[in-house]
């Protein structure tokens, strides 16, 4: 049995689904079940709260392998799964963590994301670390500016980043799943080109047949949009992420992808073509399926 988190969010949906060709038994699980997807298959469905350790062992009972997919920057639900997870004999753990780790950042999340990892690592499972880039669904946050205005607004619109596509941190995550050798094990988990939040917008223009314009953000109004959905800690935090990376520090490419998976990385292109309906008006309510995530 393999236990799926995050299965409301982008990673955590394809997880499971690749994990269905595996003919292998999956547990998914979510604080609300009514908000998982009619196309993540399963065979089992729990709901569970990282915030409630009880339910969080009845959903590890009996469970082999877990992926775990976690976005409070400061509640400890990791701690708490995994003190769940080694009390139910759980054997290994397939983490979710950022390649922003590496970075030479000290902001207040990339620190509870140190932490978090150390806590993989003592946690008594084994364990495997996967840290990818921004994801290419991030930027299904543009979707409704796009489609209501015909404009794509964020910050530092010529800062480079090495965005992944989630497909293919699935697949890595599935491969270290159901794979015994990549236990205890960190990937770091990379696009095949350095695109800026200009050059995307470009290509969606493309894809789109429509003119689309970039519209660079102050710091102020990034700010200002942050923090509607954020905390002013958080709000701080995101923005040295966002400095990071206008300093050139998240172009930094990598081969672990194609090395696990045995091809070349898809490509924004390739995403963007893929969900192109998300920017076209034809699905209203695609920027659910954008991870929070900023590697």
């Amino acid at each position: 049995m393999i236990l799926v988190t995050g299965v409301t969010g982008a990673t955590g949906a394809l997880v499971a689904r690749e994990l269905a060709a595996y003919r292998v038994p999956v547990r998914v699980m979510a604080r609300d079940p009514r908000q998982i997807g009619a196309d993540v298959p399963r065979t089992e469905t729990v709901t569970a709260d990282y915030a409630d350790p009880p339910a969080l062992r009845r959903a590890l009972r009996g469970v082999h392998a877990a992926f775990l997919v976690t976005n409070h920057p400061t509640a400890p639900h990791d701690a708490h799964f995994l003190e769940a997870a080694a009390a139910e004999g759980v054997g290994h753990v397939v983490k979710l963590s950022a390649a922003v780790v590496d970075d030479d950042t000290d902001d207040l999340l990339t620190r509870r994301q140190r932490e978090i990892e150390e806590e993989v690592r003592g946690a008594g499972p084994a364990w495997t670390l996967l840290r990818p880039r921004a994801l290419m669904s991030n930027t299904l946050a543009w979707a409704a500016g796009l489609r209501a205005r015909g404009t794509v607004g964020a910050l530092y619109g010529d800062a480079p980043n090495t965005p992944v596509d989630p497909r293919d941190v699935a697949s890595v995550a599935v491969r270290a799943l159901t794979r015994p050798e990549h236990r205890g094990k960190t990937y770091t988990l990379v696009g095949p080109q350095t695109l800026t939040a200009r050059q995307q917008t470009r290509i969606l223009g493309e894809l789109l047949c429509l003119p689309v314009e970039f519209r660079e953000r102050t710091r102020q109004e990034e700010a200002g949009v942050l923090a509607r959905r954020h905390p002013p800690h958080v709000v701080g935090a995101l923005l040295q992420r966002a400095d990071l990376q206008a300093a050139g520090n998240k172009r930094r490419t990598g081969d672990d992808l194609e090395r696990l998976t045995g091809r070349r990385p898809r490509s924004y292109h390739d995403w963007a073509s893929d969900h192109l309906h998300h920017f076209s008006g034809g699905d209203r309510d695609g920027t659910a399926e954008a991870d929070r995530a900023n590697g």
